[in-house]
This record gives C-alpha cells, structure tokens and sequence, in this order.
C-alpha cells in the first residue's frame, strides 16, 4: 500500500458539460438498439455509492476526513472497468457508510482523471483526509481487490479517519442541487431524453448562433450529431463497406463513428487521418471537419485527441 502523495486537489476548470450525452452512452446504441442515456446522475444501488462530477468533488475532499472515499475512475465500455466496479460496490455496501465510493466516468471527467494521473480504466485510488492514496490499476480478482480495502482501512483508522456516514448527519455528496441548465441546453437534454436528436440539434445550433464561444453546446451538438448518425446505421454493412471502399469518404466516416462509439477512439482517428493522407479536394476536407467534430465528442483535453491534432497536421502539411 503506497502512502499518501502530496498533490493538490483537482485543477480549476470552469467546465461543465451536464446536459451534453456521456459518450459511454453512445456504446450502447452501436451495440444494440438501445436509447442512449443523457449525462445525469444514474440512480446508485446504495446511498454510499455516488456518480462523481467535478462540481461534486470538492464534497468528497470533505468527506474524506470522516471516511475512506474510493474512487473508482472508469470507462463504461471496459469490460475491465464493469468487472472491478462490481466488486467495489458490493464491498461498499458491506461496509455500511464506513466507506464511500466515487464512480468516475473518466472519459466525461478528464479534470478528474487527470488530477489522479490515470492512464487509464479502470483506476481505483482513495482520499483520506483531503490526500490521494493510490490503490490499483486494471483489473484483479475479487480476493485481492478486498485486500486493498482492508489496507485501505487500515491507513484510514492510523490517521484517524474512522467515522461512519450512516447516521443521515452528512449528505451524500449527489444530493447538492445543480443549477438550473441554460434554456436551450435544458430543451436539447429534454430532446434527448426522448430520444429526438435531430430537436436536441436544433436547440444546440440555436446556443451557438446566440454564443458562439459556447463550448458546451458545440460538444453536445457534435454529441448528437454523432448519435443521429449511428441511429439506423447497420454496423455490420456498415464495416463490409469500409473495407471494400477504402476511398469513399462516406464508407470510411461511417466506420469512424462506429469505432468511436465502440470506445476505440484511436482507430476512428487514425482511420481518419489515414484518409485524410491520401486524398484531396472536398473528401479530405469532408473528413477533416468530421474529425474535428469527433475532437469535441471526445473531449479537447483528452490527451488521445492531443496527439490525433499533430497527427492530423503531419497528413495535411
């Protein structure tokens, strides 16, 4: 068991993208004709067990000087990530208020991730007393993960922290109201809720048209864009056709959006940047502002999209 480092807490950022799709959510329409859930709160199994945003991390800091807070960053379309957070939560509720876990969707809370240093899902640390305490990383049978539970409260009682969250005196860190969405990003969450993306679209167009700079309804417009796109789309068509039209734009699009969606963000860049290389004219062009497009649907701090932007600039200079 690593002590606690002494890093800050997470960055300041003024980002909020509640209202735009989870990406994660997109893997569940390509896989299956199922609705795509919007980024809110997901009801927790128990009330030790919380979805975690940046504007709610700063209750956990809090927390941690009374209990252990595990923090589970993880990616919903890792088999890995679903694996290990099943053991977790079923620990937490053993635990009965002693410990609280955090669920993270590393790919919709960069800030976060990025404040762990996590190179990836799933990531389990822990805060005692405001300080980062490193767990594991990957995926590890149920015994062992158990066993850095039992570390993990071992440190917490040699440092005092031996509370108990179970008597209803500390709120649990989702009850915090958010403030209200902006009317047009609460009429595109509305839309999407009922599954009408091309409406969700309008009201995004209509933010932007009235701010410009509005990063928010510029990722969720290229959110639901992407979602409209993938909606009637025939993966397996879909693929046979990329791989026999190696030069159609639209072929090669297609299958972007489906590796995206699939949690292969790399491949659907590099298939991207790939054609972008070897064509011209209006297809490279075409393919370009989709890839910028897929940026803003990943996010423009995902260091993936970082390294996609240079990658992008060797193929067009």
């Amino acid at each position: 068991m690593s002590t606690p480092a002494q890093r800050g807490g997470l960055p300041p950022s003024s980002m909020n993208l509640r209202g735009a799709v989870d990406l994660s959510a997109l893997k569940a329409r390509a896989d299956a004709a199922a609705r795509p859930a919007a980024a809110r709160q997901a009801a927790a199994p128990s009330p030790y067990i919380v979805e975690v945003t940046e504007q709610t991390f700063p209750q956990l800091v809090q927390l941690s000087s009374q209990v252990p807070v595990i923090v589970n960053l993880r990616a919903t379309y890792s088999d890995q990530s679903t694996q290990v957070t099943a053991v977790l939560e079923a620990a937490t509720v053993e635990f009965d208020g002693r410990v609280l876990l955090a669920n993270v969707d590393l790919q919709a809370q960069p800030q976060i991730a990025q404040a762990f240093q996590a190179q990836g899902a799933p990531t389990v640390v822990a805060v005692v007393k405001g300080q980062p305490v490193p767990l594991f990383e990957g995926a590890l049978p149920d015994p062992q993960i158990r066993a850095y539970l039992d570390e993990l409260m071992k440190v917490a009682e040699a440092n005092g922290v031996t509370g108990t969250l179970n008597d209803g005196s500390q709120p649990a860190p989702g009850d915090a109201e958010e403030p209200p969405l902006p009317p047009l990003h609460q009429e595109a969450f509305d839309a999407i809720e009922r599954g009408d993306y091309a409406a969700a679209a309008a009201a995004y167009r209509r933010a932007l048209a009235e701010q410009p700079a509005d990063a928010d309804a510029k990722a969720g417009l290229a959110q639901v864009e992407l979602m409209e796109r993938i909606q009637d789309l025939d993966a397996g068509e879909a693929r046979r056709r990329g791989a026999d039209e190696p030069d159609a734009v639209e072929a090669q699009l297609a299958v972007a959006d489906l590796d995206l969606t699939g949690g292969h963000v790399e491949d659907a860049f590099g298939r991207i940047i790939a054609f972008i290389g070897r064509t011209s004219g209006e297809d490279r062009d075409a393919a370009r502002k989709r890839l910028l497009e897929l940026f803003d649907v990943v996010g423009v701090t995902d260091p993936r999209v970082t390294k996609a932007r240079g990658a992008l600039a060797r193929a067009l200079f």
